[in-house]
């Protein structure tokens, strides 16, 4: 992709200059026009080293306010903290929000090109990693993200020449690593490496848009009037959505909630104290054997409200090392979390490497509560089936282990519980007008339940249904489906 570059004819240098300026003043407007409309924008700096990618990233934030962008520099090695968590992870929290810039100096195409180059990558990770890529930038341009990546382009000559240059002056040597001139040296190599990712990367939701970068106020305007297109393109599309796409991964069938049967799923008091104790001492012993051998375990609890998630979750804790657990309760999204892609909060709370997250409520309250309340459009919930399996499956890709429960009672049984909570004082903490609202609506809810457990309920993240009518046995039933889980992954990480 980048032998087969032709460079555009470059103005005069005072027609750069103005362009430079008027593109600025462009830019300048449109930031207010993606505030109104509020677009968030990802902008991509990528390129050889000594391209000039800081200098033009300079001139380009020095025509907005400050208040609504912010700059990522990426192009660090990763925290030994940072490698624990999926390889998305530290570039994801980094979002920006709706109206707001973020402008990442070096993004996700570093780490896959070193990878590739040292080896440290072979093809098959490779190929994982570009698929990650290409997904999750697909679902942000779907999610009403404008994503624009630039690639600085210079010559093997020009690279050493600038390099060079910097590393001859005491102000500015420390820019200068073994990495560079190790880059210069292996320049055709690297071209190859570039070219690769970027034809591999290069999709219509966001494409790349190779810079030429030998001349710098050059270099700035090409970027100015590719950003201030997209922003007029992004703007005029507001508002249209991407269609819904065909699920492509494997799928487990699930049976109907009303052909859930809950008869006979009982357990008598002292047998239930025995199994506990039984079960809670070898869940003990998992978690300090996954911590020793770094699997990250996340376990997501959807149900009914009254249904026993909370007591559920209680029990399970109870045999968990408090260092290595934490529990997410879910309520409505705070502001920072509504401007943004609704998965962002949930890349935010993983778990590392050896420790487990659980959630208390999840990311299926896009195909739930904000269907049903009408938080989102109709497209908005449709798309999410694919885009939640996408999201597991990246999970389960960089060795988590998923767990799933849907914590199932019938109307009958919500019933006794919710009139039991609003009749016990120390209990009507848990009941709340929302609760008997959502109560009202138990039909719509079932069906868009049912929905959800058959899209979603692939081989790799599969739901369990905890038939709740006694706490108890769905306490016992969750404790075994988690330790059978977990025996599963330390037996493969052997």
């Amino acid at each position: 992709m980048l032998r087969d570059f032709a460079k555009a004819a470059k103005p005069s240098k005072q027609e750069r200059k103005q362009r430079v300026i008027a593109e600025q003043a462009k830019l300048a407007a449109n930031q207010l026009r993606i505030k109104e409309a509020k677009v968030p924008i990802m902008i991509i700096f990528e390129g050889w080293d000594a391209a000039g990618k800081g200098t033009v990233l300079s001139k380009v934030i020095r025509a907005l306010d400050p208040r609504f962008f912010q700059v990522a520099t990426m192009d660090n090695e990763p925290s030994k903290d940072e490698l624990r968590y999926p390889f998305l992870w530290r570039y994801l929290v980094e979002l920006p929000a709706e109206g707001q810039f973020t402008f990442f100096d070096t993004c996700w195409m570093e780490a896959v090109t070193r990878g590739l180059y040292s080896h440290e990558l072979d093809q098959r990770a490779y190929d994982k990693r570009i698929d990650s890529i290409n997904t999750i930038e697909r679902q942000l341009v779907d999610n009403g993200y404008l994503v624009m990546k630039f690639f600085f382009h210079i010559s093997k000559k020009e690279q050493k020449s600038r390099l060079d240059a910097l590393a001859s002056h005491e102000s500015t040597s420390w820019r200068v690593s073994e990495k560079d001139y190790e880059e210069n040296q292996a320049y055709d190599e690297y071209l190859d490496i570039y070219s690769r990712y970027l034809r591999d990367t290069n999709r219509s939701a966001a494409p790349w848009y190779i810079i030429d970068a030998k001349d710098r106020s050059w270099a700035t305007a090409q970027v100015l009037e590719f950003i201030n297109m997209g922003i007029d393109v992004a703007i005029h599309n507001k508002g249209y959505s991407s269609p819904p796409r065909q699920n492509v991964y494997p799928l487990q069938r699930m049976p109907l909630l009303r052909d859930i049967s809950l008869e006979d799923k009982e357990i008598e008091q002292d047998e239930y104290r025995k199994e506990l104790r039984q079960l809670r001492t070898r869940l003990r012993m998992l978690h300090n054997e996954i911590y020793r051998k770094q699997i990250p375990v996340v376990i997501a609890y959807e149900g009914w409200d009254a249904a026993g998630k909370g007591g559920n979750i209680k029990r399970m804790t109870a045999a968990l090392d408090p260092r290595g657990y934490r529990v997410f309760p879910i309520a409505s999204p705070e502001p920072a979390e509504k401007a943004r892609h609704y998965l962002w909060r949930f890349w935010k709370r993983l778990p590392k490497t050896g420790h487990i997250a659980i959630f208390d409520r999840t990311w299926y309250g896009r195909v739930m509560v904000e269907r049903l309340e009408g938080f989102c459009t109709e497209n908005d919930w449709q798309r999410a089936y694919n885009e939640i399996n996408e999201f597991e499956h990246e999970l389960v890709q960089a060795g988590t282990v998923v767990i799933k429960f849907w914590v199932q009672i019938d109307k009958e049984t919500q019933l006794a519980r919710f009139t039991d909570r609003q009749n016990t004082p120390e209990k009507q903490w848990k009941i709340t007008d929302e609760d008997w609202r959502n109560r009202e609506k138990w039909d719509q809810y079932e069906e868009a339940i049912d929905q959800m457990l058959q899209r979603t309920s692939t081989t790799f993240a599969p739901w369990y249904v905890l038939e709740s009518n006694d706490k108890r046995y769905a306490r016992i039933k969750a404790l075994r489906i988690v330790i059978k889980e977990l025996e599963r992954a330390c037996k493969e990480a052997k």
